[in-house]
């Protein structure tokens, strides 16, 4: 497979002022395949350490943070020399050894020159919990699940992700249908690497809902392990009730459809847990469009899967519902396009989305992003219906230079009238499966 976030590792690997690496991303997501892979091909010495298996080296790194030491250790189990300019030091699983992880502020300070690189479960949760996390001594990068071109890439359709890349629309429209068919396609096996790859091997959608199922089953597992105790409860119930938050025509999160009686304060910390642990992303609304954008944060928000796959798999949606498209699927088709829109900005660009609602939420932009000095407002269809009452009147209001609407539809650009004096914005067509271009088309 190929991962788009390697770009970022060899980058880093080639920063001079580089730090110690902590990858992080929710459990199963390939943070290892990647780091491994990486290491195969920039370095000519790996040297691995799982601390889940390794207890020899877990009790070197807990005696004390003597880096010779540590590096003699390394050395030693490897059983190799370990030299700066050739070898990838990877510390794998290294939330089973907390000063592992705090040891990689002295390697920072005293070591530098070394090329290491870390990851683990649930690393996000130890970021602001005052246990020993290496605070800005370390250099940080995520990985999500595998974007839509990556899982074209994977399944051998290289060619298409090649024409999304050069924006060629009139190609990319020529084959509109297989674009939409293999989005279909991902909407249902998502990006988490075992399913695609058990798709890949297999062709059994049964056989990739079964790996999906496992994956949501580890979660559930480590809401029971790694979470306050007290805690769990409102985890787990919060955790089901996303699909039908999301299903909903109105997506902001309601507290009363975790349970009736519940209040903000009883879900703020479940929250934050499944946040830090990767497994939901917050769009937060704003009340204008405007920077700083944080500076006009309202209290609503919308909550996502970290998986639009998961998401059809913990809402035990049917495979054909999707594929064929029947009505089954039309009642959910809208959670699964703002699930997979939001997911493809954060993995393929980087950017936090927000949202604008009306109070009474009879007028929504689903998302807005900072593109130049615009704040931009998105608009996603799930299939080709272009009304778009809600978006001409934000962009009137706000006299918004550039809006997108993204759907099925095709590529076009087009002028949206905004008054009689012949004001208008300019309105993007982006399709929903050349998404991952948002951020690229202030040149187009």
């Amino acid at each position: 497979m190929k991962r788009d976030t390697i770009e970022q590792l060899i980058a880093w690997k080639n920063n001079p002022r580089r730090k110690p690496l902590l990858l992080l991303g929710a459990r199963q997501v390939g943070k290892t395949w990647l780091m491994q892979e990486f290491g195969k091909r920039q370095f000519k010495k790996v040297a691995y350490i799982r601390f889940d298996l390794n207890e020899r080296l877990r009790a070197s790194f807990e005696q004390d943070y003597d880096i010779p030491r540590l590096l003699e250790a390394i050395q030693m189990d490897a059983g190799f020399k370990v030299t700066p300019k050739d070898t990838l030091i990877i510390l794998d699983e290294i939330q089973e050894c907390p000063r592992a992880l705090t040891s990689l502020k002295y390697f920072c300070e005293e070591a530098r020159q070394y090329h290491i690189i870390a990851a683990g479960s649930l690393l996000g949760l130890y970021e602001h919990s005052g246990t020993g996390f290496p605070v800005g001594k370390v250099d940080i990068t995520h990985l999500y699940p595998m974007s839509f071109c990556e899982f074209l890439n994977a399944t051998g359709h290289e060619l298409y992700v090649e024409a999304l890349e050069k924006q060629n629309w009139q190609l990319i429209t020529d084959f509109s249908s297989k674009y939409a068919e293999l989005l279909k396609l991902y909407y249902v096996i998502g990006g988490m690497p075992e399913a695609v790859s058990t798709y890949i091997d297999t062709r059994d959608f049964s056989q990739v809902r079964a790996v999906q199922q496992n994956i949501l089953l580890g979660y559930q597992r480590d809401f029971s392990k790694h979470a306050p105790s007290e805690q769990t409860p409102y985890i787990s119930l919060l955790w089901d009730s996303i699909p039908e938050q999301l299903a909903r025509e109105n997506k902001k999160f309601m507290c009363k459809a975790v349970q009736p009686n519940f209040r903000m304060r009883d879900v703020e910390v479940a929250i934050q847990w499944l946040m830090e642990a990767g497994l939901i992303h917050k769009v937060v609304r704003i009340s204008k469009p405007a920077f700083p954008a944080d500076a006009y944060r309202e209290s609503a928000f919308k909550l996502f899967f970290l998986d639009v796959g998961l998401l059809g798999a913990k809402s035990n949606l049917p495979v054909s519902a999707v594929l064929d498209g029947n009505r089954i699927f039309t009642e959910f088709k809208g959670a699964l396009a703002e699930q997979y829109v939001q997911q493809e900005m954060r993995v393929c660009s980087s950017v936090t989305p927000y949202y604008w609602a009306t109070a009474n939420s009879q007028n929504e932009i689903d998302f807005l992003v900072q593109m130049g000095l615009d704040m931009v407002p998105i608009e996603v269809k799930a299939e080709t219906n272009l009304q778009a009452k809600s978006l001409k009147a934000f962009c009137k209001k706000y006299r918004c230079p550039t809006a997108i609407r993204a759907s099925m539809a095709p590529w076009c650009v087009q002028d949206m009238p905004l008054d009689a004096e012949g004001t208008s914005c300019r309105l993007i067509n982006l399709p929903l499966y050349a998404v991952s271009q948002i951020m690229k088309l202030q040149k187009a």
